[in-house]
């Protein structure tokens, strides 16, 4: 991995820091998120597609990874702890507890 070297002014700098901490990340990883979606735009900077420009999968698939990075940056992530237990899943009392009752009063099936 390469290091660089970028000289911002003071507010942005401050910006930056304060923006990082929200997302629980570096301003580092920030600028190297940013520098690797620009090395990977394939348009004229007017939108319009370069020559090589990606594929429709391609596309896809960098907008997948975006999602999953944006996912991990703010450290929402999922977790296992956050399902529903199995007990609660097949809880076939509670079913029946929430059913809607017809006309009559009496539980629709």
């Amino acid at each position: 991995m390469r290091n660089i070297t970028v000289s911002v002014d003071d507010e942005t700098h401050r910006r930056a820091r304060i923006r990082a901490a929200e997302l629980d990340t570096s301003v580092s990883a920030l600028v190297r998120g940013f520098l690797d979606r620009l090395a990977r735009d394939r348009t004229d900077g007017g939108g319009v597609p370069a020559p090589d420009a990606e594929t429709e999968r391609e596309r896809r698939e960098r907008l997948l990874n975006e999602v999953f990075e944006d996912i991990r940056a703010t450290r929402s992530g999922f977790r296992a702890a956050d399902n529903v237990s199995r007990e609660a899943l097949y809880d076939r009392n509670a079913v029946r507890r929430h059913q809607r009752p017809d006309l009559r009063g009496e539980s629709v099936r």
